[in-house]
């Protein structure tokens, strides 16, 4: 039998290869997606479209609105910052930023994972060409599979969750050959920060900066359609 993995997917590129990863690797994938609030819901209708293209059975998406408690310039009146190369993208981490959210996503993902009878959990973290979030680094996946065997029935029935970052390690190019060679139509994502109302993305925002790079430096033709 199959084992089922719990696969976080925003629709995004990192998610989207995370999920022909996990399928690479022999899982049966149960896709969450997570609806919060984010100024970029565009992303929910790109992760439906992914999951359907890539055969994803099980599709689920939670809502839980992080406006309410705001800090981000994804959840709040904050501006979101634009620049016009990645060299200006700083170091610092930024206001897109969101508080405490890959704790709540994997949170969420861990209840659902229980339920389905998962003890694997794919999210698609990165620490090299990323906006300096804290919730993206290695250290912090470990504290939290540690967590997730110390706080669920599974856990203290004998089960071992692994939490899975397969793209930790890799540059924003690595990550698109390995998509590519694993047959991800990155046509289908989105990763712009603040989008069009027609979906198109910026092109200046952190996100489509660091992507542009990546495509540039892997040699292969981006496909996003950009603001002019």
């Amino acid at each position: 039998m199959t084992k089922k993995a719990v696969v976080l997917l925003s629709g995004g590129l990192d998610s989207t290869t995370c999920l022909a990863l996990a399928k690479r690797d022999g899982f049966e994938p149960v896709c969450l997606s997570i609806a919060y609030g984010q100024r970029h819901e565009v992303e929910l209708e790109r992760a439906k479209t992914v999951a359907k293209a890539m055969g994803v059975r099980d599709h689920r998406t939670v809502s839980i609105d992080l406006r309410a408690i705001g800090g981000s310039a994804l959840t709040d009146a904050i501006a979101v910052p634009k620049h016009d190369d990645v060299s200006q993208v700083k170091a610092e981490i930024p206001v897109t930023y969101v508080p405490a959210r890959n704790t709540i996503f994997l949170g969420i993902a861990l209840g659902l994972a229980e339920v389905v009878k998962a003890t694997d959990l794919y999210i698609g973290v990165n620490a090299v060409d990323y906006s300096g979030y804290p919730d993206c680094r290695p250290e912090f996946i470990r504290a939290f599979e540690s967590l997730a065997n110390l706080a669920t029935k599974a856990g203290v029935e004998g089960a071992r969750f692994t939490v899975h970052a397969p793209l930790s390690g890799m540059t924003k190019a690595d990550i698109i050959r390995a998509g590519v060679a694993a047959g991800v139509d990155y046509g289908l994502t989105h990763s712009c920060y603040d989008p069009a109302p027609d979906g198109r993305a910026c092109g200046r925002c952190d996100s489509c900066l660091l992507r542009k790079k990546g495509f540039v430096d892997a040699g292969i033709a981006d496909p996003t359609r950009y603001v002019g």
